[in-house]
């Protein structure tokens, strides 16, 4: 850092030397946690790591929109991020609030439709990013990786679905 008439200039150069690798640990221990990842080791962690893009949302800002094509997977390492879904007349709903350590855009990763919801930046927002290409591409070169990969995404796909299964039974027994 310097400090040119009272302003400080960061350089990029010291910054990723100097940061790159607690960073890099910390999204690590991060994607460990993370269903999808929990059954890869620390060697196989480190090669989804080059897959992995950083992404930075301001507060308000629309991460993707609904509608979009779904082509990632976001890992929230700081903020807040709400999932909002519009109906016909435009009315908002809110779906879900994430913060740091959760994860959305799984489906995207299954089936590339379009988005149901949109996401947008509650906070300001950094995340690591998995893009369906690369991750295509990891699994191509990788089949046993992969495969644990996929089955981790069938994991969270199904327990989000008996979670919802469970609120459209209670909505229907309070209904009666």
């Amino acid at each position: 850092m310097e400090d040119v008439n009272n302003k400080t200039v960061h350089s990029s150069f010291w910054t990723n030397i100097f940061n790159y690798p607690t960073e890099k640990s910390d999204l690590q221990i991060s994607l460990q946690s993370i269903p999808l990842f929990e059954s890869l080791g620390k060697r196989d962690l480190s090669l989804i790591l080059n897959i992995i893009h950083s992404r930075s949302y301001l507060t308000g800002e629309y991460i993707f929109y609904q509608g979009d094509p779904g082509i990632g997977l976001y890992v929230i390492r700081e903020g807040k991020v709400r999932i909002i879904r519009s109906d016909e007349e435009g009315n908002e709903i809110e779906l879900a609030i994430f913060s740091k350590g959760d994860f959305f855009g799984e489906l995207a990763m299954i089936d590339g439709e379009k988005r149901s919801a949109s996401a947008v930046a509650k906070s300001d927002v950094r995340a690591a990013v998995i893009f369906k290409p690369d991750l295509d591409e990891f699994i191509e070169k990788y089949p046993k990786k992969g495969i644990n990969i996929l089955y981790g995404i069938s994991k969270i796909i199904a327990t989000r679905l008996r979670l919802l299964n469970e609120d459209f039974f209670s909505i229907q027994s309070k209904n009666k």
